[in-house]
């Protein structure tokens, strides 16, 4: 099956659009970018990606997990330094899973694993702009005015950072430490600790608690369970 007619039947894209995403670079097949509108898809055995989302097929058993990532542990599916990836910690499901979104190398907490690509691609896209909370302890205690700057908007390499949210938990005016809690519905690159850094206020510690409604709970770190049929439900209708 082409690459495009592919994408149109698995309700990605409209068949136009299809070929706008492969002119434009935007898919992989088995790890290779594609440009070629003749180009033929395995649906058995080729991986492909649209924007470095996996994109499942209809035939598969849709596995949907949620883990407690520890830190030390990399969410990418190739690491070209050997270090401990997130996949090390699912021992007992045989189905290929990829994470949902990322956390950086440092950050613990909530990280979806699917081999769903729609639901993925769905739960990534910016334009569903889906909440993502977590708790930073940082150093300092974040005044008013870099609450109000951090919360309206910064300049973070590239790009200025939509609405988010900064409510101080705990402080400790001694050790000169805060414990915040942030909520962001973007998803660049370490974007959390490079907001927290720009208001002068370095994250010591950063773990994601909840991802729209999903929350991690009293999760143990390194452990996984798998989603309810409700939670599931929730993010497809998101």
């Amino acid at each position: 099956m082409r690459i495009n007619k592919y994408l149109a039947t698995m309700g990605i894209a409209s068949r136009r659009k299809a070929e706008k995403y492969v002119l434009e670079g935007r898919i992989k097949i088995n790890g290779n970018t594609v440009y070629d509108l003749s180009t033929k898809v395995d649906l058995e055995n080729d991986i492909i990606e649209l924007d470095e989302v996996v994109l499942s097929k209809n035939f598969d058993k849709k596995i949907y997990i949620l883990l407690n990532k520890p830190e030390g542990y990399i969410t990418t599916v190739k690491d070209q330094f050997n270090r401990k990836n997130v996949l090390d910690l699912i021992k007992d499901i045989d189905e290929r899973l990829y994470p949902v979104g990322r956390l950086d190398y440092e950050t613990s907490g909530l990280l979806l694993l699917t081999n769903d690509g729609d639901l993925t691609y769905k739960i990534t896209h910016p334009k569903h702009e889906i909440d993502k909370i977590y708790l930073a302890s940082v150093k300092g205690i974040p005044s008013r005015e870099e609450i109000k700057k951090f919360e309206s908007g910064l300049k973070i390499d590239d790009y200025i950072t939509s609405k988010a949210k900064l409510q101080i938990i705990k402080k400790d005016s001694i050790k000169d430490y805060s414990v915040c809690k942030i909520t962001i519905h973007e998803g660049h690159n370490r974007q959390v600790r490079k907001m927290l850094e720009k208001i002068g206020h370095p994250v010591m510690n950063l773990k994601r608690i909840q991802l729209g409604n999903i929350k991690l709970g009293n999760l143990e770190k390194g452990k996984y369970r798998h989603l309810t049929n409700e939670e599931v439900e929730y993010l497809k209708n998101e």
